[in-house]
């Protein structure tokens, strides 16, 4: 590598500066190192340190599993550990994610990864589940094929495309944000799902506090939900950085009270 050749973690360093929209003398500032440190490291004019590897992925917020790729890219060791959900040691991390998902019954509630997989859900997730043919269900269901496309929710929806703008707006900004190719994939596949042939009317102003709620039609009448996301604090482990839980909770008493009904006595 000649002094006119950026190293891979220069380049990549610098990739990420540009997704964030800082300048070298912004994300200098933030790592507290100098601008010109910062320049000759996306050059490749010097080698950065494994310390300044990670100062400065945390000032970028870089997710866990890029940081890694990072560090391997300046020749270091990867900092972070990448376990899978049944290993022996994420026990308390299941059994945590088991009694938040039970205890959200009788209303539906997922845990999903960083490509959208559901990866557990709860019994109330039958709701939304039924009459979704296997083939969007294997090997993992997603969250966005299940909702976009025409043989999932789609049909069902009552605000069809309030939700597929909001969806696919919610993942191009994720793509933007994390540069994932799997993810483009992801975005690419749902966005040329077929989108409702007429516009669809929007939720009158001031009926919810929520701008795009899931108005879903079913044989027990139209169910509206919102949802929240929860993710874990300060994790150390990229598998666990990445998994989210995304809890419905009923817009209204009709939709509460049919999904107290569906999930029977218990």
């Amino acid at each position: 590598m000649t002094k006119d050749q950026p190293s891979r973690v220069g380049v990549l360093l610098r990739e990420w500066r540009q997704r964030r929209r800082l300048s070298q003398l912004d994300l200098a500032l933030l790592a507290d190192t100098s601008a010109r440190h910062l320049s000759y490291v996306e050059t490749g004019r010097a080698r950065p340190s494994r310390e300044m590897v990670l100062r400065l992925s945390e000032a970028l917020e870089v997710p866990l599993r890029e940081r890694n790729t990072l560090l391997v890219a300046a020749d270091y060791a990867p900092a972070y550990r990448e376990g899978r959900l049944s290993d022996e040691d994420m026990g308390s991390v299941r059994a945590v994610l088991d009694t938040m998902l039970t205890a959200h019954e009788p209303y539906p509630a997922v845990v999903v990864d960083r490509l959208w997989n559901v990866v557990a859900g709860n019994r109330a997730m039958s709701v939304l589940m039924a009459g979704i043919p296997p083939h969007l269900q294997e090997p993992l269901p997603n969250v966005f094929r299940l909702t976009l496309h025409p043989e999932g929710l789609a049909p069902h929806l009552a605000n069809l495309g309030e939700v597929r703008s909001h969806f696919l707006d919610r993942l191009r900004r994720q793509v933007n944000a994390t540069g994932d190719d799997e993810l483009r994939l992801l975005y690419e596949e749902v966005r040329g799902y077929p989108a409702p042939a007429d516009e669809e009317e929007g939720t009158e102003l001031g009926s919810s506090p929520f701008e795009v709620p899931l108005r879903i039609r079913t044989p027990f009448g139209e169910l509206s939900m919102f949802g929240t996301m929860a993710t874990f604090g300060a994790p150390a482990d990229v598998t666990l950085s990445e998994l989210a839980i995304e809890l419905f909770y009923p817009l209204d008493e009709f939709t509460a009270e049919a999904l107290r009904a569906l999930a029977g006595p218990g």
